[in-house]
C-alpha cells in the first residue's frame, strides 16, 4: 500500500472543478481548446451524471467524478477496449492506495467491485474522433436504493468496506499515470496481456451468469473473454460469444 503518487503523466492535461453538469461533457471542451491534448477533468460534484444507458449517476460530494477525453484513429473495437484499461488502471489505483487488492474484483463489461459489491463504474461515449472514458468512484458515499436496478450488484463505498477516506484528487493522481500505464500496454503489445490480467481478477469467472442483451436473456457459466474482449458463455445450447450485454449474478 502507497499514498506516494507517481509521476504525472507527460504531456496529460488536467482540469478540476468544482461543479459540472457532466465531466464528459466538460471533457469533449477541454479537448476542444487545448489543441486535442488528451485530458483528464474532475469535478466534486456533477449535476446530471449518467451511468450506462443514460441511467442517472448519484453524485454526491466526496466520491470520485472523472473522465478522461482523447482523440483517436483507432477502429471502433480497439477503442472499445478502453474499458479494460480503465479497469485495470482502476482496481491499480485502489489497490494501490487502500491495500485491499485481495477484495476487488472485475465485472465485465464496465464494472470494478471490492468485497462483492459495486464500488465504480466506467462509461465510454464517443464523439467522432474523441473518446471520453468517464469513471465514477464510491469513496465515501453510494446510490440511493431507487437508483439502484433491480436485481444488480449492491453498491459499496471504499471508506466503508476499507476503513480509509480517500480524496478524488488522491485517487486521480494514482488514476491517471495506471491508466497512461496500461494503455501504453494496450498499443504496444495488442490486447492480450490486458486480457490475461483482466480474467486473473474477473468475478465470477468459471461461475454460473446472466446476460441481458435488450429483451434476450442467457444464463450459462463465464468461461473467459475471445480476443476483442467479448463474454464467452456456455449454455445448455452451447458456446457463445456475446460482444455487449448487461450481466447480473
Amino acid at each position: 500500500m502507497s499514498a506516494e503518487a507517481p509521476a504525472w503523466p507527460s504531456g496529460l492535461g488536467r482540469v478540476v472543478t468544482d461543479t459540472v453538469d457532466s465531466t464528459n461533457r466538460l471533457a469533449q471542451l477541454v479537448l476542444a481548446g487545448n489543441g486535442g491534448r488528451a485530458s483528464w477533468v474532475m469535478a466534486g460534484q456533477q449535476t446530471k451524471g449518467r451511468g450506462r444507458r443514460g441511467r442517472p449517476w448519484s453524485s454526491p460530494r466526496g466520491n470520485f467524478y472523472g473522465t478522461l477525453a482523447m482523440r483517436l484513429e483507432d477502429p471502433p473495437a480497439k477503442r472499445a477496449l478502453r474499458s479494460f484499461v480503465a479497469a485495470l488502471a482502476l482496481r491499480d489505483a485502489l489497490a494501490d492506495l487502500t491495500g485491499a487488492g485481495a477484495g476487488l474484483r472485475l465485472k465485465w463489461p464496465n464494472d470494478v467491485l471490492l468485497n462483492g459489491g459495486k464500488v465504480a463504474g466506467i462509461l465510454l461515449e464517443n464523439a467522432g474522433d474523441v473518446l471520453c472514458v468517464g469513471i465514477g468512484v464510491n469513496l465515501i458515499a453510494g446510490p440511493d436504493d431507487l437508483l439502484v436496478e433491480p436485481g444488480a450488484v449492491a453498491p459499496v463505498t471504499v471508506l466503508a468496506e476499507t476503513g480509509q477516506r480517500l480524496s478524488p484528487e488522491t485517487l486521480l493522481n494514482h488514476l491517471a499515470p495506471a491508466f497512461a500505464r496500461w494503455d501504453a500496454m494496450l498499443n504496444a503489445a495488442g490486447f492480450a496481456p490486458l486480457r490475461k490480467e483482466f480474467l486473473a481478477h474477473a468475478a465470477r469467472l468459471g461461475q454460473q451468469i446472466t446476460a441481458r442483451t435488450g429483451s434476450q436473456i442467457r444464463q450459462g457459466r463465464y468461461d473467459g473473454l475471445d480476443e476483442n474482449g467479448a463474454l464467452i458463455l456456455t449454455t445448455s445450447q452451447g458456446q457463445e460469444i456475446i460482444p455487449a450485454a448487461e450481466v447480473f449474478f
